[in-house]
């Protein structure tokens, strides 16, 4: 973090360079748009044909072909969770999470989309109804579904614990889940667990050090998020053991609750016009 106390003298012209006006890193403006309207008229004919519950401290994969809807539910109590989504036919293709905040910001809501990892680089999976988008930004910079955090995991529990071991965090529950899945050892299946969609989870940075904070979610039973698969995805969902993260995470005595995930298929003739978006179209000849 930065220091309240430099050693270094600030320059005479310091304000001046200070003053200078933010530009956006990503302009989104020649994005194409996801057809919310196209899906959410989708939504309505759609049936549900699979479930999961995970429960506290677990966590469980789902499969959601293309051209599906799924939903994450709060039930029985506040509760947050880490998603993973990986491409069901290649691993290696997952969600990326330091590009989708680079495009879509800080927090998820509804419109915006999850992206694969390079040299992919196409929308894996579009948000298409939040039932928390009343919670804006609070007075703090707070806000729900963050990409800025990674996961609660045992390394970093180790390093701040001074040793301790602890086997529920979100990576090992994901790490263990996806071994079970796709028939994996426990290192192969931790290789590809990534950085996370925290969702549910309130977060923000604190405006004096630029720390990275939790604080109590907002969520409640029958709240959800929901999502349109734009291709086939295996999805990974953790129950978080910090439960609402209004404390600590990696904690046996948080409360806990459990989540929902729902999958369903609309009819297809409700969705002409959509085609699974395709594989970025850079050379990848890196300018040789």
């Amino acid at each position: 973090m930065k220091l309240t106390q430099p050693f270094t003298k600030a320059p005479e012209d310091a304000q001046d360079r200070k003053a200078v006006e933010p530009v956006i890193c990503y302009p989104v403006d020649s994005l194409e748009q996801p057809e919310l309207e196209l899906y959410q008229n989708s939504r309505q004919s759609a049936e549900k044909v699979s479930e999961v519950l995970v429960k506290p401290r677990t966590a469980e994969c789902f499969n959601v072909p293309a051209g599906h809807f799924f939903r994450i539910t709060s039930v029985e109590g506040s509760q947050v969770g880490d998603l993973n989504l990986w491409n069901a036919e290649n691993l290696f293709e997952r969600f990326y999470s330091g590009k989708t905040r680079a495009l879509h910001g800080t927090h998820l809501s509804t419109g915006d989309r999850m992206w694969s990892s390079f040299p992919s680089l196409r929308p894996m999976a579009t948000i298409v109804h939040d039932t928390l988008d009343w919670y804006g930004f609070d007075e703090f910079g707070g806000s729900v579904h963050d990409v800025i955090g990674t996961r609660c995991d045992p390394y970093t529990n180790n390093l701040l614990s001074d040793g301790g071991q602890y086997h529920y965090c979100c990576h090992s529950n994901l790490t263990r889940a996806l071994a079970e899945k796709a028939n994996l050892s426990l290192e192969e299946a931790e290789l590809h667990v990534h950085d996370v969609l925290n969702v549910f989870m309130c977060t923000g940075f604190t405006r004096d050090t630029g720390q990275y904070f939790m604080k109590a979610s907002p969520v409640r039973p029958d709240d959800y998020i929901e999502f349109f698969a734009e291709i086939d995805l295996l999805g990974g969902l953790s129950a978080c053991p910090g439960g609402d993260c209004s404390t600590k995470h990696s904690s046996d005595v948080a409360s806990c609750h459990p989540l929902l995930v729902e999958v369903l298929k609309p009819q297809l003739d409700t969705l002409d016009g959509w085609q699974k978006p395709k594989l970025n179209g850079y050379d990848r000849s890196h300018g040789l």
